[in-house]
């Protein structure tokens, strides 16, 4: 393997590397943020709190999920790149990561995979639960 290909290799894995980093960031930031908006609701008890927590729990979601997605399409780069695959001819240095369609690098595909899925829908859930609870159950105020 020649040095060009090696060090477009290593630029191809540290932007891997960074999204991964992203991900991680967003899942971290989504628990906090929605920790600190439960605390504000159990502090002022307003519905509308939890609508908000529902729904800035799947606007992370959808973030998570475009990082994802351009995770696999650099993953799937890298390996054409090191002839691991020869799915696509890529010129040294060249970073087409739009030629990377479907077969796991669509958004519908990264928006619903296991990991992202697990970790989101079960907050989505559970702040809609508390939602319905407080709403019909407790007769808390939305506003």
């Amino acid at each position: 393997m020649d040095k060009d290909r090696r060090k477009h290799l290593d630029y191809i894995q540290a932007i891997i590397t960074r999204m991964n980093a992203n991900s991680f960031q967003i899942k971290n930031m989504t628990v906090i943020i929605l920790t600190a908006i439960l605390a504000l609701f159990a502090a002022t008890p307003k519905v509308l709190l939890l609508f908000i927590a529902g729904f800035s729990a799947f606007i992370f979601w959808l973030l998570d999920a475009y990082y994802l997605q351009q995770e696999r399409k650099f993953r799937k780069m890298y390996y054409d790149v090191a002839d691991i695959t020869n799915n696509h001819e890529i010129k040294p240095y060249e970073m087409p990561v739009d030629k990377y369609k479907g077969n796991g690098c669509s958004f519908g595909e990264s928006f619903f995979s296991k990991t992202i899925v697990l970790f989101y829908f079960s907050l989505v859930l559970v702040t809609t639960i508390i939602t319905i609870m407080f709403l019909l159950i407790w007769e808390i105020p939305v506003i």
